[in-house]
């Protein structure tokens, strides 16, 4: 079975091995052969994908059909043989951050250690495994220092980094010995396809956009419900390409609910607008923003600026999409023969006989005295009789007098009487 890793190492390609390799046994192949042209990516998701060759109980060989650079060369190494074609490349393999510089040496020791141990592995030389990394280790005749080594496919063939020269995977297979088999190239499922679909920033600020829109409409309007199931929905099409793909940890996607009941408890228990709204749409829009990004528990060295400025842009521009949504289409959805089945639009107008006012007799204008403090709410005693009143803000204490100034509805609206 023929895998491609020609493009980025990131937590799409850490994706498509674990998958290749799945289909690989499933199908019972004598032979892995991974076809690579790759200028490295991530070191977590190339470690993993060589430790996921280690285990691999079959021959996994790899074609260097150009370049195997930085996390490429990592994973050349840990095959159990490295064929290359002519002009191509090996090696280079100093972590850099997300501007192109020099990782610091935690991450370099780190590289530089697994180098080693890959080479010994395999029986290759780990000093020069090692001088890919560093670029101040010295080995006559082959590197200088100040020089990471990178090996051409003859200088691999000479020490020890490459098998043979070839020029096609059915040449590998017929100097290994291989005869009558059968070459099946791993593609993507459509599962995969749509997967990767839901991952495009465009449809992932649709995905927003619905969203927050659908919660915000259920909390100002709760048990309407199609709002919220809208929301639910884009919600799984949101969090589950990028989690099976590696870039959303479980404690982002925990993040985004904590945020959504933080802005909940602002909105129906706590008065006004404080900490826990902020606080909220803090968590809710971070979550959004942190899963489109390979980063290591907020360490973003190895994400590049761009990629950080795509996720907050594709956030905010659906975040505030779903603001000019509910404007625009709210006020439209109120002409419609759909809203008018699920809300009351009758106005039931003074003009036409309607009045709130359920008393016999009007009460504007009588006196009485509170009967409990109003603050601004509670009860007035007019000519023996216990009403529910209410002031204009004013507090006022017990046993006050007071004039009734309206009583339209069913409280009367009071003011202290001088």
């Amino acid at each position: 079975m023929v895998m491609e890793i020609k493009a980025e190492i990131d937590p799409r390609m850490n994706r498509y091995v674990e998958l290749a390799l799945k289909h690989a046994e499933e199908i019972e192949a004598d032979y892995v052969v991974i076809e690579m042209d790759t200028y490295g990516g991530a070191v977590t998701d190339a470690k993993d994908i060589v430790e996921r060759i280690l285990n691999f109980e079959k021959p996994v060989w790899v074609f260097i059909n150009k370049d195997a650079a930085s996390a490429g060369a990592l994973i050349s190494i840990a095959c159990d043989s490295i064929y290359m074609a002519p002009g191509s490349n090996i090696g280079a393999a100093t972590v850099v951050t997300a501007d192109g510089a020099a990782a610091p040496d935690k991450y370099q020791s780190y590289m530089r250690s697994t180098m080693r141990s890959l080479a010994e592995e395999k029986g290759r030389d780990p000093r020069i495994a090692e001088g890919m990394v560093d670029e101040s280790i010295e080995i006559d005749s082959i590197s200088k220092a100040g020089n990471v080594i990178t090996f051409s496919t003859n200088e691999a063939i000479q020490y020890g980094f490459c098998e043979g020269k070839m020029n096609s995977i059915e040449q590998i297979l017929e100097v290994n010995g291989v005869e009558d088999y059968e070459i099946t190239t791993f593609k993507l499922g459509a599962t995969e396809k749509v997967i990767a679909f839901f991952l495009n920033p465009f449809i992932s600020g649709i995905l927003i956009l619905v969203i927050v829109g659908g919660i915000w409409f259920e909390l100002q309007t709760p048990g309407v419900g199609f709002p919220i199931l809208a929301a639910g929905i884009a919600l799984i099409f949101y969090f589950v390409p990028y989690y099976l793909n590696g870039l959303a940890e479980n404690w982002e996607i925990i993040a985004f609910f904590i945020g959504i009941i933080l802005i909940a408890l602002e909105i129906f228990v706590i008065p006004g607008f404080g900490i826990a709204g902020i606080l909220g749409i803090f968590f809710t829009v971070g979550s959004l923003v942190l899963v489109m990004l390979n980063n290591d528990t907020f360490d973003f060295t190895f994400v590049p600026f761009e990629k950080v400025f795509l996720a907050v842009s594709v956030t905010l521009a659906g975040m505030l999409g779903s603001v000019a949504l509910l404007f625009i289409g709210g006020v439209r959805l109120t002409n419609t023969k759909v809203f008018s089945r699920i809300a009351l639009t009758d106005t039931m107008s003074r003009e036409e006989g309607y009045t709130s006012n359920f008393k016999k007799e009007s009460m504007l204008g009588k006196k009485g005295t509170t009967y409990t403090v109003l603050r601004p709410s509670g009860k007035v005693s007019i000519e023996g009789e216990l009403y529910d009143a209410y002031t204009r803000g004013d507090y006022i204490d017990k046993d006050k007098k007071v004039i009734v100034v309206s009583d339209e509805g069913t409280s009367l609206k009071v003011r202290v009487d001088e």
